[in-house]
């Protein structure tokens, strides 16, 4: 992590690993745009029904929106807590990450509620013979309230759905550990990161999700494994903080990443695994579907739960890609038809908040109407009207623009019996051109 050069009278921040001035960075045009594409996708995952799901880029590969979202906020972090660790020190740094934690704690518990809300009104309210409480499995809690209140406010209930948010919370918490590793050396707290990471897979550590066993007497974990899945969002840190130097952009890098993103569609994307299954039982009379028992076996490289390997690997690439081809190019993202993507992603977690309960509407709603190529488009499309405008209106607020000092009014006109002789008014302070 960066700290305060205090040899001299200049503050200057300086990396204590090598001693080299770092140089403050504005606000990162690339950073907002893919948080805003990853809002937009997990906004259409999360829709019941939503044949749009079909083709978004987890489709063709083991990584998703989720990874971008990790990634991106790593690296937010660094920008957004970085200063305060450099500035006054490791215990206000704590203090500044210890309140971004209760706010994302506040925003999931609000966030549970409203859901359950939506789904209640659903279920007793909509003619369409579904049980969306059922359907989230909520109903340990609404029939139990009193224990499950204590352990979702304790995090040892954390139903699907409603997983980001505390892996985000738990990475978080790790981050003062990680600035005190590196402080003695950079090296150290990556190699935590990555020793935690291989724990989760050697020991199987987790935490559970329920306060009920299943038929087997095993208990759910999190959907979503902090202790593993913050290998993600502390890459993303160290390239932010500058603990890691981004890749060169080389030709050769660029194709590998290509062709190591590519080999993997086969037999990701469903489409071609059904057509190349088909293709090998017709012509070749194979007995089984070779291309879905590959996509089976890899299932432990592709986990979502403990962030298998692979997902790390592919979404690397898929980064690297980005940037060989943005390069130079970056300005183009501050173009008008891109700032209502990159204002999304500025204002993530309001609008990740608002996609998760406009998914469950826009899930209704085709319940409602007849499935099809009309319904699809108008539930995906008002949802990314509504996200957007959901980002403006959170933007505005954030700017607090009641604290602003206002503008000075303009001085009336001259009344006509008193304007000063013509040519005069060009020489007077504040005169129009």
């Amino acid at each position: 992590m960066v700290g305060i050069d205090s040899s001299g009278s200049s503050g200057r921040a300086v990396d204590p690993a090598t001693g080299a001035a770092v140089v403050p960075r504005g606000r990162d045009v690339r950073l907002d745009f893919f948080r805003g594409l990853a809002m937009f996708i997990i906004f259409c995952a999360h829709m019941p029904g939503n044949a749009w799901t079909l083709y978004i880029p987890a489709r063709f590969g083991p990584s998703d929106a989720t990874e971008i979202f990790v990634f991106c906020s790593g690296f937010a972090s660094a920008i957004a807590f970085g200063g305060a660790f450099r500035k006054y020190g490791w215990g206000v740094g704590c203090a500044r990450v210890l309140y971004r934690c209760w706010q994302i704690y506040w925003a999931h518990i609000a966030l549970f509620f409203t859901i359950l809300a939506v789904v209640a009104l659903g279920t007793f309210h909509l003619d369409t013979g579904k049980d969306y409480i059922g359907q989230l499995n909520l109903y340990h809690f609404v029939n139990d309230p009193a224990r499950g209140i204590i352990h979702l406010m304790t995090f040892t209930y954390v139903p699907n759905l409603f997983d980001i948010l505390p892996m985000y919370f738990g990475a978080l918490l790790l981050l003062p550990v990680m600035i005190l590793l590196s402080r003695v050396h950079v090296g150290l707290a990556i190699g935590f990161s990555l020793g935690l990471w291989a724990c989760v897979h050697a020991f199987g550590w987790e935490f559970p999700a329920e306060w009920w066993a299943n038929e087997n007497g095993d208990v759910r974990p999190w959907y979503f494994n902090p202790l593993a899945w913050q290998l993600l969002f502390f890459t993303g840190f160290a390239f932010g903080a500058g603990w890691l130097k981004p890749p060169p952009m080389h030709r050769l890098v660029f194709w590998t990443a290509v062709v190591f993103v590519v080999v993997q569609i086969p037999y990701e994307f469903w489409m071609s695994r059904r057509a190349i299954d088909a293709h090998l039982m017709e012509s070749f009379g194979y007995t089984t579907a070779v291309m879905n028992d590959l996509h089976q076996s890899l299932r432990w490289f592709t986990q979502k739960t403990d962030f298998g390997i692979l997902r790390y690997l592919h979404f690397l690439a898929l980064a690297y890609i980005a940037l060989y081809l943005l390069r130079g190019h970056e300005n183009k993202l501050r173009a008008p038809v891109f700032k209502p993507i990159v204002k999304v992603g500025q204002q993530a977690l309001a609008t990740f908040l608002a996609g998760l309960v406009l998914s469950r509407i826009g899930g209704m709603f085709l319940d409602v109407a007849e499935r099809d190529m009309v319904t699809w488009a108008l539930a995906n499309l008002s949802g990314f009207a509504l996200l957007i405008a959901v980002a403006y209106v959170a933007g505005f607020f954030k700017g607090q623009p009641w604290r602003k000092t206002p503008a000075a009014k303009s001085a009336p006109a001259p009344r006509p019996e008193s304007a000063p002789p013509y040519g005069a008014a060009r020489f007077q302070p504040g005169a129009a051109d």
